[in-house]
């Protein structure tokens, strides 16, 4: 039999807090729901009522149900802590029932908030509490935002969108004749309750909800499109000019950037403002450089969107401009693009994977410094407002020099003011907000111990595979099982351990030379840029196109793309001696990599396997051709 309050699975984990009202609210007082919630979402820690997700738990979550009483709706079934489709992102509540006139299926998403005063700081932003340093979104265009994500990837809610509502609860404030957060465009989506308006929160709740009692039941088996890759579903944003939705600190950093244009278009005696975007893998940095972008393409804002991948970047100017190459060259640039720009010629130039920005070289005589400046100073000086969006464990060649670090030491001595934002969740590993850390563990690039995948992910409703095998063509069938069976895409990358060769010529007819040889299974690394080999796409292509399955990958095929099932080749660059990482400089083939210092080459080389094993969308496999180092995966990816 079901806990009424704990959905289970097949596999015994708790899917779901749910129940009605009364269910829900009886649990609570005898202590059982907020045990509920923390395995539900993972907490560790012990309850503290005072503090963190517990304290607001216990704070917020019993008022709700309360009022939901209070108003003849105790019988309502309730969703707490419901995971958005695809995303880490959790609503407080969600409110699963009928609509009372029309008996047709009616969801109230509702985001809980303790605040007792707000400030808006601009677009959208707000600080709250005499809350210091990094705002958030204001709370309704929060819960705005999530009503729009579940409806994009619901077909039975996209439908009928008016059976989706959107509110925000401020039960400790109280509205004042200047109330700050009236000041925003409210809508069905995102409608703003404080304390004193009980009544009217009551009154709107029970216009819109009555007890159906499988209400919640249709919800959570509804049926869901397919998830697209970030990339992917932002290009087609972009050509289409629809948008791309962002949540949380997605939005904030969208929203500061609006903000700085604001400020700048027009008025040269402005600070210049430099936005720093920090996020790891799947964070949604690619989406929102893209959403940026089209925003701001459709006005009279000089916009340009950089990278320092070529692979990445004519993959966009195909996804959005197709054939029409001219076109994409103009919007879609390079970071070494902007060395003889004019200061402030441009309004905005938006640096995806700012990671890959390359430094000066120390051999340049004096007098020729300034033309080859770093890219960061030439991208500030070309912009009234430059975007840095980057990832701190992604620099994976020496000149690389876009860490966090150094653009703030570049802009704070240019004299610009720095507006930082950190992303946090994980929008592609299935939403995992696990992974990230697992893979930063196992690498050894956080303090914490390597931890089993399933240990970590125990008692939580994390989906995302990772799992190991013995040998590279288990790798292979592996992947291929999942392409056959749901017809999803899949590569195969490893590090450069390898030589690349070029491709021979057979009467007339190019072929790629099979290089990755691990005992007899032999596969050929991905086509070279600008050579054109029968079959076999473009190196820029590798990750988009389904051929490129049949090649092998590396770093910078891969870096900046996302596939749905990831193989992960380890090579004896890096490998595991008496339970540590040991890394082998004498074994790499990338040339970038010859002959650097052994520490940066160790970090750099863990860097490169961080970015390889955090590109699936939905599951990993790895696979290590050093015996010691295979045995030490099995164990932590069981």
């Amino acid at each position: 039999m079901i806990d009424p309050i704990v959905g289970i699975d097949l596999s015994g984990r708790a899917r779901l807090v749910q129940g009605s009202a009364r269910d829900l609210l009886r649990d609570y007082t005898e202590g059982k729901l907020i045990r509920a919630l923390a395995a539900h979402v993972g907490v560790r820690n012990q309850p503290d009522e005072v503090h963190g997700q517990f304290g607001a738990w216990q704070r917020s979550v019993p008022v709700l149900l309360e009022l939901l009483g209070d108003c003849g709706l105790a019988d309502l079934q309730v969703i707490l802590e419901y995971q958005l489709p695809y995303s880490p992102k959790r609503v407080d509540a969600v409110l699963c029932g009928v609509h009372p006139d029309t008996g047709s299926p009616s969801y109230v998403l509702v985001e809980l908030k303790q605040w007792t005063n707000a400030e808006v700081v601009g677009h959208g932003l707000v600080r709250y509490n005499g809350q210091k340093g990094q705002p958030v979104l204001h709370p309704a265009e929060q819960v705005r935002q999530y009503c729009r994500h579940l409806l994009g990837f619901v077909p039975m809610l996209a439908r009928t969108p008016s059976c989706v509502k959107g509110l925000a609860y401020l039960h400790n404030a109280h509205r004042s004749a200047d109330w700050p957060l009236d000041r925003y465009d409210h809508d069905d989506y995102s409608q703003l309750y404080t304390a004193d308006q009980l009544g009217d929160l009551a009154t709107d709740l029970t216009s819109l909800l009555a007890v159906a009692d499988d209400a919640a039941e249709r919800l959570t088996r509804a049926r869901r499109t397919p998830a697209h890759s970030l990339l992917t579903a932002a290009a087609g944003s972009v050509s289409a000019r629809t948008d791309f939705v962002l949540l949380d600190q997605q939005q904030v950093a969208f929203k500061a950037v609006q903000g700085a244009v604001a400020e700048a278009v027009g008025n040269h005696r402005a600070w210049k403002k430099v936005i720093l975007v920090r996020g790891g893998p799947g964070t949604g940095k690619s989406a929102i450089a893209l959403n940026l972008y089209s925003a701001m393409a459709g006005s009279r804002i000089k916009v340009i969107h950089a990278t320092g991948s070529k692979a990445l970047t004519e993959t966009l100017r195909q996804a959005v401009f197709g054939q029409d190459g001219r076109r994409g060259e103009d919007v879609f640039k390079y970071f070494n693009n902007f060395g003889g720009a004019r200061v402030d010629e441009l309004d905005v130039v938006i640096c995806d994977e700012a990671h890959r920005l390359r430094g000066q070289s120390p051999n340049v005589p004096d007098h020729r410094r300034y033309q080859i400046r770093g890219q960061i100073h030439q991208i500030i000086d070309a912009a009234k407002v430059p975007v840095f969006l980057l990832d701190d464990h992604q620099v994976v060649r020496p000149r690389e020099i876009g860490s966090p670090t150094d653009v703030l030491e570049v802009a704070r001595a240019m004299g610009c003011q720095v507006v930082e934002v950190d992303l946090d969740g994980q929008f592609r590993c299935g939403g995992s907000p696990l992974f990230d850390q697992w893979v930063l563990r196992l690498l050894g690039l956080t303090g914490q111990a390597p931890v089993p995948w399933s240990e970590l992910v125990a008692d939580t409703d994390d989906e995302y595979v990772v799992e190991s095998v013995a040998a590279p063509h288990g790798l292979e069938a592996w992947l291929r099982a999942r392409i056959r069976d749901t017809g999803a895409s899949a590569r195969i990358a490893a590090g450069f351990c390898w030589k690349w060769s070029d491709p021979v010529d057979h009467n007339g007819r190019l072929s790629l030379v099979q290089d990755v040889k691990i005992g007899g299974w032999h596969r050929p690394w991905n086509a070279r840029q600008g050579v054109d080999v029968p079959g076999v796409p473009s190196a820029s292509y590798w990750a988009s196109d389904p051929r490129g399955f049949d090649q092998i990958g590396c770093i910078y095929t891969a870096q900046g793309f996302e596939y749905e099932w990831a193989g992960v080749i380890l090579g004896p660059d890096l490998v595991i001696r008496d339970g540590r990482w040991v890394a082998q400089p004498d074994r790499t083939e990338d040339t970038a990599l010859k002959g650097v210092p052994a520490p940066v080459f160790d970090r750099l080389v863990r860097n490169t396997y961080k970015v390889l094993l955090t590109r699936g969308m939905q599951g990993v496999c790895v696979y290590s051709v050093d015996p010691e180092t295979n045995e030490f995966l099995r164990k932590h990816t069981v």
